[in-house]
């Protein structure tokens, strides 16, 4: 018996994307496929707790398994996104702490970027304001983002006595902005402009606040539209390919096509293209 990406598929029960979860300092909306998680601690333009850090990686490991969630947005609250680490909350704990604990902290955090990059959907990611260290990063691991005149990019560890080297930033910025000018920020902590962001890559567009997230939703709905399944392949072959050579990558990409090619959806645009219309895809 095949099942089709209806209620009655059992691999649904798996994780449930309800519209109502609301997290400790993590709110979270689902409508027509689309995710949308917001960090709320506005009037701290929106640090990270211990708390926060681990429900965020709880959420995107939880996304891995939600059939009916197809793009997810990331955004925060109060005109910034995220400043990093909570100075009070996180930095000072952690003065305190052994070796053990601290080996346990940067674990957690990282995980959270690999549970990002691990979660199928695509994420956008809507940046306005402060989007400081540990924040830099959520950012950096999304898969596009859209920001603001306002907004102000920094990965500034090495103002805190610490290095440049966290969540992978060493290994994701410089395939974002190229090897030199992620160099110069994790060197010297200086915030990007939004300019510069959007110059080098990093933002994919600019608009005005107002609008900022609504066309990050706009965007999140588009690609939720289309081919989901294949949407997540794409997502693995970007993320697999870093590591592999030109022939490992086109063999790769070879067996993903192939896979590709016997879901549902592809005989749909086929057969769109081939009676004129527009194929409505269903992610099977």
């Amino acid at each position: 018996m095949t099942y089709p990406i209806g209620a009655d598929n059992p691999m649904r029960a798996q994780f449930s994307a309800r519209a109502g979860y609301q997290g400790l300092h993590v709110g979270w909306q689902l409508q027509a496929g689309v995710g949308t998680i917001t960090l709320r601690r506005p009037e701290r333009k929106n640090p990270l707790s211990f708390d926060s850090y681990a429900e965020l990686r709880d959420l995107f490991h939880g996304l891995r398994f939600a059939t009916d969630v197809k793009v997810v947005v990331l955004a925060g609250a109060g005109g910034n996104f995220c400043s990093g680490g909570d100075v009070h909350e996180i930095i000072g704990p952690l003065t305190r702490m052994a070796m053990p604990e601290l080996l346990a902290f940067t674990r957690m955090t990282g995980e959270l970027v690999k549970c990002m990059r691990a979660c199928p959907q695509p994420i956008v990611g809507a940046i306005d304001g402060v989007c400081a260290g540990a924040g830099a990063m959520l950012a950096l691991a999304c898969d596009l983002r859209y920001g603001t005149e306002a907004a102000r990019t920094a990965f500034l560890f090495t103002r805190v006595g610490l290095a440049g080297a966290d969540m992978g930033a060493c290994a994701l910025l410089p395939r974002v902005i190229g090897q030199g000018r992620a160099s110069e920020l994790l060197y010297t902590g200086r915030a990007m402009t939004a300019a510069e962001g959007l110059a080098w890559g990093f933002f994919n567009a600019l608009h005005a606040p107002d609008a900022l997230l609504s066309e990050a939703q706009a965007m999140a709905r588009e690609l939720a539209a289309g081919p989901s399944f294949a949407h997540g392949m794409t997502k693995t072959m970007l993320a697999q390919e870093w590591s592999m050579g030109i022939d490992q990558a086109i063999e790769a990409e070879a067996q993903a096509q192939a896979i590709c090619m016997q879901t549902e959806d592809f005989r749909r645009a086929y057969e769109a293209f081939a009676a004129k219309r527009k194929p409505v895809f269903q992610g099977d």
